[in-house]
């Protein structure tokens, strides 16, 4: 047995020690790290989720919805396993909402939750990812692959059960509960058994208090960025900017598809005329055009290293315009993920553009790769116009109404490069556009300290379970 030390791991467990509960006896529950935790946790007076009133659904297998589908932001966000990020639940270009007719239609099986309840992905490489819901939406429906844990009538503090389930512990804790049979996933009932670990009072609402300052700073993240977003309206005469209702548009051939090589009604309603006037004739500072201020950045990676940091549309935070990356190994990056980019491209997601989904690359991680359904803006050297003010305009309702002009395709409507490199854009005086800068790197600070916050409160969470509650509320003093 010695000779096996350090060459493979094994545990030795008494008849007397196995899981009579559960009724597990395969090797993966018993690993030592398993085994540690499990001893770790036993020492902590704790109680079953199912004692302290957790209430645990999910939903059954609904018929094909995705024609249902729509990625505008309109009706109820349909929650899959890419909408957990970081502990949070965050929506994101790529989140598709569904009429209530749906889920009228469907009551048995297609499981809905409410703002504060934890949704938990149920197995795959996701297995055990877990959000909280915020009050973005009163209402959220979720797909297969998803568990909704109800915190309504929890009789413990549903901030710390979250934390804890997000901790290093708690994702543990919930792959030791999931079944290995065929592919390993999360059992409603297995999940009620878990045991929570109990602490005072004061050190489980230090994580509500640190969620609720979490909220506000990333309220005043949002309203920051608002500042800026109405400073460049009002600087172009368009803060009540509303373009013709009209849906006629009468065209000569010459005019046209001779012009243009578009035979679509779309391509030619007058509302998109009237986008292009105000800012070419009505707005008084003149207009250049984004091909004229920035780089189209078109470098395709070699993809010779083992992994890389890459970025998909579902990175993109529509809500604020921030984006974040997965770490992938090489054979994992899909065949579209091309584009090397660095710190302060801007991209602008070709899918979709209504949503808002254009993002700046705020951070200096290296070996970063982006989707191919991006274009990717580089400032010139020379440029009158920042990307800062950029990503601004191009996130306001006119400008995302504006790209809807240049959808090509029916089953996945796309924009190309050149019609973004074509656009006009106003001329904006320095001055103006170092205001916007500022609101714009205010939210950004405002939302690093928000995340920051919930950091903590986690880090807070496994001191405890390590040391002591106390070595717990002292980390959070010094941090916070």
């Amino acid at each position: 047995m010695a000779l096996l030390e350090g060459q493979t791991e094994f545990s030795i467990i008494k008849f007397s020690q196995l899981d009579h509960i559960k009724r597990r006896i395969d090797a993966e529950f018993y690993q030592r790290r398993h085994l540690r935790l499990h001893a770790r946790l036993a020492k902590i007076d704790s109680i079953s989720l199912k004692e302290i009133g957790g209430k645990l659904d999910c939903s059954a297998f609904y018929p094909s919805i995705v024609d249902q589908y729509n990625f505008e932001g309109e009706g109820i966000p349909f929650l899959r396993v890419n909408e957990i990020q970081n502990g949070l639940v965050k929506i994101t270009g790529s989140t598709a909402f569904l009429p209530s007719s749906v889920l009228e239609s469907n009551p048995s099986t297609i499981c809905t939750a409410s703002p504060f309840d934890i949704i938990i992905a149920k197995g795959g490489n996701s297995l055990a990812k877990l959000g909280l819901l915020s009050t973005e939406f009163p209402k959220y429906a979720l797909s297969r692959d998803l568990i909704v844990m109800r915190t309504s009538a929890l009789k413990g503090n549903k901030y710390f059960i979250w934390l804890f389930l997000h901790s290093d512990f708690g994702q543990d804790l919930l792959w030791r509960t999931a079944s290995q049979t065929g592919q390993p996933h999360l059992t409603l009932p297995s999940i009620e058994q878990l045991a929570i670990p109990q602490y005072s009072e004061q050190f489980e609402a230090s994580a509500e208090t640190l969620y609720e300052q979490s909220v506000r700073l990333k309220n005043d993240a949002v309203a920051a960025y608002k500042q800026a977003e109405i400073l460049l309206l009002d600087t172009l005469g368009m803060t009540s900017f509303s373009p013709t209702t009209e849906s006629i548009n009468v065209k000569s051939f010459k005019d046209s598809f001779t012009a243009t090589g578009r035979l679509d009604a779309e391509y030619y309603q007058p509302k998109y005329e009237d986008f292009e006037k105000a800012v070419t004739r009505r707005y008084p500072a003149g207009f250049t055009t984004i091909n004229a201020e920035f780089d189209l950045i078109k470098k395709t990676s070699q993809r010779g290293k083992s992994a890389y940091n890459y970025i998909e549309i579902g990175d993109v935070n529509v809500s604020d315009g921030t984006a974040n990356f997965n770490r992938l190994d090489v054979e994992e990056l899909p065949a579209n993920a091309k584009q090397e980019v660095r710190r302060g491209d801007l991209l602008i997601s070709k899918v979709r553009p209504n949503r808002g989904a254009v993002a700046i690359i705020d951070f200096d991680d290296p070996d970063l790769i982006v989707s191919g359904a991006f274009t990717v803006l580089r400032e010139k050297s020379n440029s009158v116009f920042s990307n800062k003010t950029l990503k601004v305009l191009l996130r306001t309702k006119v400008y995302r109404e504006w790209m809807l002009k240049f959808n090509i395709g029916t089953q996945y409507p796309v924009i190309r490069d050149e019609d973004i490199l074509n656009l006009p854009i106003p001329i904006i005086d320095e001055q103006t556009q170092a205001k916007i800068a500022a609101f714009v790197e205010e939210s950004a600070l405002l939302k690093t300290k928000s995340e920051r916050l919930l950091d903590i409160a986690k880090r807070a969470v496994e001191i405890a379970i390590e040391l002591n509650e106390n070595e717990g509320i002292a980390y959070i003093e010094a941090n916070s």
